[in-house]
């Protein structure tokens, strides 16, 4: 990298830290402040009660506090990432990323503390006296050996988890990777020899849990700057490296690297050689985890063993070695449990938990984050990407388990499924409000034909559709395209095997698809040589047909393309059957819960009776949702005051409700902020029939609807469940350019449920 591209990034780092506001972290409050209130409820005289029923069951204060959910980061700044001792206050923009990650990947709240601190017994005083703040303690950057006392002292004194980072949360990462190098090399850990350079903490910490998984001690062999630790040695040692000490004449990395299996580096640049490697065994497995230079470039080791299998430390390579798959997760699970200590049980729970998850399936919100790269499970890819959605619910339940198992659980969840189920949740934000239609598909088992069937997404949900739902997937495409892309995205399913193909370009069918499509259209200009072209070409028209031949269920197309073109080719063929799209209706799932839109794509201009049906259609599916539909009708008029325009046709509409008695609360028509709004609705109409916020809005403009979506979509972070077609009988639904994988299972979902359902 030249200096300008350094000085580059460099600036870049600090602007990222300055800007908008110095630092990473804020404190938000989680409860109003509004009013005379809440203030005699959050603290004098309410917050009485609180502090009593803590004095009365020190558990309450889990109950009643954030100390259930709240870590703090410890460190006194004399082993800051490769800088070394630069000290407490130099550390703390380290602590304040650790919380921001604690955080980001599993929404534990956190404090960094950094302290001044050097003599590690009066540093463990100080951590020791910190444990009524907090549910747990992570021990960062401390050096070696002065890490091990703090650590010791505080788990022998403290009842909350405690946990040393840098040694246990590279010890478990590296655990994973090393289970899974093995089973790409088909070695077993009790057979192999490791040569490990670095006795620090992290380098100590991932040989005890190497021998946890199996290795025998005889088998390891520990070097540092001086060379290899063995019997009787006295420079530079201590009683952590002493139980690696090998009987032995050998001296040297040269001496001892002959026949290694594994090389675990947390040393410095440089230490591994070229022809160190040529030493090893074939199909070496080499660890070089010095950061940001490791111990061989990749690159280096491959010229020497092509067959080598490598981790480092640096995300421009692959299997990174990053403590952001652990600690995290690990916390999560010993948090929920209130687990006294984080146990050997735990740790190894946490190891094969991260090591299961890549191999398996890459999720599709993985791969949209790593875009490019090939996450298959192999040698390239032995341990999951920090931004795998799953991690949560796989280690976090493996570790809260683990915990229980072991006795060190105070709060002991009752239902495992039940909790990984919520903490999959919090993650895939439309999960929970998801379930009830989940539950409702699978009463059926609906066959979903995809129009985009080579679409990289329409292949991730076509294999969570299979692992998740009894639907069956169809999908339009080549087949020799639809297998390539599934084998190289890493996907188990194929055509014909796991679901069933139409290729456009040669299928049996294709003389029934054209004539019964020409039979529907041919007093509308359709003549047979267009009918046979829109049957070769529009994958969206082949699927409307195969619903319409009942052949399939239902049909999700438009991943590509405009929606009313597609809604086109879905009224043609199956608006014959009685069907009429009367509205789009998309549910935006907002940090307070959702909010559903209508009608943001079917008529630009809808009439009274449309807007009238649109209501009926978005209760209807509002409840499927297990939600109870509260219905506002929204104009720029407010309750009467202007006479013409949308306040007139929502009015019309109101009255065509009005003529037949309903099941759902509706009200307009009313401005967005009087709909949202109680208490401002009922200063501007009185007594009117709607109490709380509402949950539905419909516009008369589809230009008003579809903007309201988006602004939520681009400044509100909402996640978007839909659009779904009301009117088509649950028989297509038309989604859009942006949705996801995981966008598109939500449909499948909603498409696999049968109309019965929902009315």
């Amino acid at each position: 990298m030249t200096d300008s591209a350094k000085e580059s990034l460099r600036q870049a780092a600090l602007f990222y830290h300055e800007n908008p506001q110095p630092g990473k972290l804020e404190i938000r409050a989680t409860k109003p402040m509004a009013n005379g209130r809440d203030l005699s409820r959050a603290y004098s005289p309410g917050v009485a009660e609180a502090c009593l029923e803590i004095k009365e069951d020190e558990a309450n204060a889990a109950r009643y506090t954030t100390r259930g959910n709240l870590v703090a980061v410890v460190s006194n700044g004399t082993a800051v990432l490769g800088l070394g001792n630069i000290g407490a206050l130099a550390s703390k923009p380290v602590m304040e990323g650790k919380a921001v990650l604690f955080k980001k990947f599993a929404d534990i709240d956190c404090f960094d503390i950094e302290v001044d601190e050097s003599d590690p017994e009066k540093l463990a005083d100080i951590v020791c006296a910190l444990e009524p703040t907090f549910g747990a303690i992570n021990l960062e950057d401390i050096k070696a050996p002065d890490c091990f006392i703090v650590e010791r002292i505080c788990r022998e004194r403290m009842n909350i988890p405690v946990f040393h980072d840098d040694q246990h949360g590279t010890a478990i990462v590296v655990g994973a990777a090393a289970t899974n190098a093995l089973h790409v090399a088909g070695k077993k850990f009790e057979d192999i020899k490791i040569v490990s350079t670095g006795g620090g903490a992290a380098g100590i910490a991932c040989l005890n849990m190497l021998l946890k998984l199996g290795v025998k001690r005889e088998n390891v062999w520990l070097c540092d700057i001086h060379g290899l630790v063995y019997e009787g040695r006295t420079e530079d040692m201590n009683q952590h490296k002493a139980a690696f000490a090998q009987k032995s004449d050998l001296r040297t990395l040269d001496d001892v690297i002959e026949g290694a299996d594994l090389f675990l580096g947390l040393s410095g640049p440089g230490v591994l050689k070229p022809e160190h490697v040529a030493k090893m065994t074939k199909r070496p497995i080499i660890f070089a985890l010095a950061n940001p230079t490791p111990e061989i470039m990749p690159d280096l080791a491959r010229e020497t063993a092509p067959d080598a299998i490598i981790a480092t430390g640096r995300s421009d390579f692959p299997n990174q070695v990053n403590n952001v798959l652990c600690f995290p997760f690990i916390f999560r699970g010993a948090l929920d449990v209130g687990a006294t200590e984080i146990n050997d049980a735990m740790q190894v729970a946490c190891v094969e938990g991260i090591a299961a998850l890549a191999r398996a399936t890459t999720s599709a919100e993985a791969a949209a984050a790593y875009a490019g790269e090939q996450l298959t499970f192999g040698e390239d890819y032995l341990i999951p990407k920090p931004f795998d959605p799953r991690l949560s619910g796989v280690v976090s339940t493996a570790v809260a388990k683990a915990a229980m198992e072991t006795g060190v659980a105070k709060r002991p969840v009752e239902d495992l499924d039940a909790y990984k189920d919520k903490l999959d949740a919090n993650v895939y934000k439309s999960a929970l409000l998801m379930r009830p239609v989940f539950q409702a598909a699978a009463t059926a088992s609906r066959r979903i034909v995809f129009a985009e069937g080579e679409d990289e997404r329409v292949l991730r949900a076509a294999q969570a559709i299979l692992e998740e739902t009894t639907e069956t997937p169809i999908l339009i495409g080549r087949p020799e395209v639809i297998t390539a892309r599934c084998e190289k995205l890493g996907l188990e399913i194929r055509p014909e095997r796991d679901f069933n193909i139409v290729n456009p370009e040669n299928d049996p069918r294709y003389r029934e698809y054209w004539g019964t499509y020409h039979q529907l259209m041919a007093r509308r200009g359709v003549t047979p040589d267009i009918a046979r072209a829109v049957m070769r070409t529009n994958t969206t028209a082949i699927g409307a047909i195969m619903v319409h031949r009942d052949e399939a269920d239902s049909l999700i197309c438009g991943t590509f393309g405009e929606y009313r073109w597609h809604l086109n080719y879905v009224n043609q063929v199956l608006g014959g059957e009685g069907l009429h799209p009367h509205g789009a209706l998309s549910m935006m799932i907002l940090e307070d819960g959702p909010l559903f839109i209508a009608d943001t794509h079917v008529r630009s201009l809808p009439s009274p009776e449309e807007l009238a049906r649109t209501a009926i259609g978005a209760a209807r599916h509002v409840k499927r949702f297990g939600l109870e539909p509260k219905i506002a009708m929204c104009s720029q008029s407010q309750f009467g005051n202007q006479a013409e325009g949308s306040g007139k046709r929502l009015r019309e509409a109101i009255a065509i409700l009005d003529s037949e008695p309903r099941d759902f609360c509706y009200e307009g028509e009313m401005n967005v902020d009087a709909a949202l709004d109680e208490h401002y609705r009922n200063m501007v109409m009185p007594g009117n029939r709607m109490s709380g916020s509402a949950n539905v809005l419909i516009f008369a403009h589809a230009d008003a609807a579809s903007g309201v979506r988006n602004i939520l979509k681009m400044k509100a972070d909402g996640l978007e469940v839909g659009p779904i077609l009301m009117g088509m009988g649950n028989r297509a639904h038309i989604v859009t350019p942006s949705i996801t994988a995981r966008g598109l299972l939500n449909m499948a979902a909603i498409a696999g449920t049968p109309v019965t359902h929902y009315g």
